[in-house]
C-alpha cells in the first residue's frame, strides 16, 4: 500500500493569494497590528504557528486563546465572503487525479494542510473536491507541519506503507517531507526539486514521480 498525501493551498487549490490576504486582514481586524507575510521568517508555517509567533512578537501572550478564537472566526468569515464572490479554483487536473488515486486498491490518499480545518474544508468544497473518507489533518490538530502530517497518517485506514509521498508547493513542505522521510513532489515552480509537476493534467508524469 502506498500513502499519497496532499497539501491544499497552492497544491490542490489556487488559493495562496486570497488566503494570505484574508489571514492578514483577520489578524489586523482582531489585534490592530500588521502581519509580516514573509512566511520563511516563521518557524512553523501553519495558521496556528504563524499566529503564535505573531502573538509573542507583539507581547500578547496573555490573550493567546482569545486571539486565536477571534482571528479564526474573522478569517472564516472573510474566506467565505471571498468565495461567495469568486469560488476557489482547483490546480489544473487535481480533482480528477485525486479521483483516480481513490479508485486504486494499492493507494491511500490523505490530506495534511497548514491551514485551519474550517477554512480548508470551505475552500475544498468551493473548488469542487469531495474528500469524504480521506484521512485529514490541519493546523487545528497541530502547530508543526510535520506533526500535522503525522496526525493525518495516523488517521489512515492502513498502518503499513511501502512508500509515502507528499505533494506540496512550498519550501516548508519539502523540509517537512525530508524530516519524515517522505518522497516529495513539488507542485508549481516556487523552488527547485528533482521531482516536479506544473499541475496534475499530465497524470502519467505525476504517477511516474510516485514510482507507479
Amino acid at each position: 500500500m502506498h500513502l499519497i498525501m496532499f497539501d491544499i493551498d497552492g497544491t490542490l487549490i489556487e488559493s495562496c493569494d486570497f488566503d494570505a490576504d484574508c489571514f492578514s486582514e483577520a489578524i489586523k481586524n482582531v489585534t490592530g497590528h500588521e502581519l509580516n507575510t514573509d512566511w520563511t521568517s516563521y518557524k512553523n508555517i501553519t495558521d496556528a504557528g504563524i499566529l503564535d509567533e505573531f502573538i509573542i512578537q507583539h507581547d500578547l501572550t496573555d490573550q493567546r486563546d482569545l486571539i486565536h478564537q477571534n482571528v479564526k472566526e474573522s478569517f472564516v468569515q472573510l474566506v467565505q465572503a471571498h468565495l461567495e464572490e469568486s469560488p476557489a479554483r482547483e490546480v489544473d487536473g487535481a480533482i480528477d487525479f485525486l479521483r483516480q488515486l481513490q479508485l486504486r486498491t494499492d493507494v491511500e490518499v490523505a490530506i495534511a494542510t497548514g491551514g485551519w480545518e474550517e477554512t480548508a474544508r470551505i475552500k475544498l468544497q468551493s473548488a469542487g473536491f469531495n474528500i469524504s473518507g480521506l484521512a485529514f489533518a490541519s493546523s487545528s490538530d497541530a502547530i508543526e507541519r510535520t506533526k500535522v502530517m503525522q496526525v493525518s497518517e495516523s488517521r489512515c485506514c492502513n498502518t503499513q506503507f511501502i512508500s509515502k509521498t507528499y505533494f506540496g508547493d512550498g519550501v516548508w513542505d519539502k523540509k517537512a517531507s525530508e524530516n519524515l522521510s517522505y518522497n516529495f513532489v513539488l507542485v508549481g515552480n516556487k523552488l527547485l526539486n528533482s521531482k516536479q509537476i506544473d499541475n496534475f493534467q499530465d497524470t502519467g508524469l505525476a504517477l511516474l514521480h510516485l514510482g507507479m
